[in-house]
């Protein structure tokens, strides 16, 4: 995920909705039992992630519709209640959650459109005490982010081979620099790609290779490294931020 490189507010969007497609339709083919099923993510359920991802479109839409009504709206009130609102979500009813999984997604595209001229100008808060504040103009970006990685973690047959090679390189460059400062740091490795080495964190550490795609879904905390050799071994990561 390379820079929060501001996203136009019409290129993005057509890169979104497709994304957004193929991901309505594998959760559309999701039962209660597969919902119930674990994903990729350690203690999170197929249904956690859908939840998620639902809520998260609907942050977005009020931080949007927000701009549009001249007032500040955070994402979130604080990150408690935003696991307190997944947790709870994720016990709904099959049936109900996807229909509120689709509905979010329609609201947010319908949000994203009403935009108007210079709206995606100015910053918002993700949590209503403070803490990170984010350009809108990286909105598009953020929830593509959300939709595609996430559609890896359901586990339904698309992954991180599957992501258009535009993603695939903004979401490998952000991850790289992710973890190689902040909250995500890994400690200094060197990654070996066909494209040629890339250092994080300074690059002295372990020399782990593989493809950009294999790289990147190892980085983002996801699997167990599956591709990738590594000298003299593969080093733990904690969680991407």
């Amino acid at each position: 995920m390379g820079d929060d490189v501001p996203m136009t507010a019409d290129v993005p969007l057509d890169d979104l909705a497709e994304a957004t497609a193929r991901l309505v339709r594998s959760v559309d083919a999701l039962d209660a039992a597969a919902l119930a099923e674990p994903s990729a993510l350690p203690g999170w359920s197929l249904a956690h992630v859908v939840a998620h991802l639902t809520l998260n479109a609907e942050a977005l839409d009020g931080v949007l519709r927000g701009v549009v009504e001249g007032v500040d709206v955070p994402m979130y009130r604080s990150q408690e209640q935003r696991d307190a609102d997944i947790e709870e979500l994720a016990q709904a009813d099959g049936g109900e959650l996807r229909e509120r999984f689709l509905a979010s997604c329609a609201v947010f595209q319908e949000a994203v459109v009403a935009v108007p001229e210079g709206g995606w100008a100015g910053e918002f808060r993700r949590l209503a005490g403070g803490g990170q504040i984010v350009n809108r103009i990286a909105i598009p970006g953020m929830r593509l982010r959300e939709v595609e990685i996430h559609h890896g973690d359901l586990g339904t047959g698309y992954g991180p081979a599957d992501w258009p090679e535009g993603f695939l390189d903004k979401v490998f460059n952000r991850v790289v620099r992710d973890r190689s400062e902040g909250d995500s740091a890994g400690g200094a490795l060197m990654l070996r790609t066909p494209d040629g080495d890339v250092p994080v964190g300074g690059g002295a550490g372990p020399l782990v290779s593989g493809s950009r795609t294999d790289l990147t879904w190892w980085l983002l905390g996801r699997g167990s490294g599956e591709g990738l050799t590594a000298d003299p071994a593969l080093p733990e990561l904690g969680p991407w931020r």
